[in-house]
């Protein structure tokens, strides 16, 4: 029986490596993928999906009006193994839900990686609603600096400082994010400390 996945994790966890190393492993067994993502990620291109670590594919871009049912049915049935979505807590509540039929309907397996939370500790509408019917839900973990395990997406703003107030998606990596524990997330904000991104000197 196919079950429908979330492996969520915070920034930096290898969430898109991970997302990709499965879709070849897939593929090197003969089985047919269908990798998909959001349109609201177009951070490496519209039809790109790449890793921090380098690794890539083309990708199917679904936008937020795409019935991906219906679009499974015209061009994906009889010639898809297994599905993959990457950055999917961009995806709608409605889209979660016909992933969800996909899997059900025609036995279908699907995989997505993804944020839990915003940088504010909040769900993500797709995040939610697949910790409200994914059959199977893992975290991808990561480290804080200090070394605890991480949990939240601190954003950085350009004077080194947690920033506390924005909008839920505001694109970035290792240049506007970083991973952190809880407890430092709160200690940071109050000290209002500069915090150092990963990545610079």
């Amino acid at each position: 029986m196919a079950k429908l996945y979330f492996k969520y994790g915070a920034m930096g966890s290898s969430k898109t490596a991970q997302a990709l190393i499965t879709k070849y492993n897939y593929e090197e067994n003969g089985l047919k993928v269908w990798l998909i993502k959001p349109s609201a990620d177009i951070r490496d291109g519209a039809d790109i999906l790449r890793s921090r670590i380098g690794l890539e594919s083309k990708v199917e871009v679904v936008t937020p009006e795409t019935d991906i049912y219906e679009l499974f049915e015209k061009t994906r049935q009889g010639k898809c193994d297994v599905i993959i979505a990457d950055e999917c807590q961009f995806f709608t509540a409605p889209q979660i839900d016909q992933l969800r039929s996909v899997v059900n309907d025609y036995n279908i397996p699907a995989l997505c990686f993804g944020l839990r939370t915003d940088f504010l500790c909040g769900l993500f509408e797709g995040s939610r609603r697949l910790m409200e019917v994914a059959d199977t839900i893992q975290e991808i973990k990561t480290m804080c600096d200090c070394g605890a395990k991480a949990t939240v997406n601190a954003r950085v703003g350009a004077d080194g400082r947690i920033i506390t107030q924005g909008e839920q998606v505001m694109l970035g990596g290792n240049d506007s994010y970083i991973a952190m524990c809880h407890k430092c997330w709160i200690r940071g904000i109050r000290e209002q400390r500069i915090i150092k991104l990963h990545g610079q000197n």
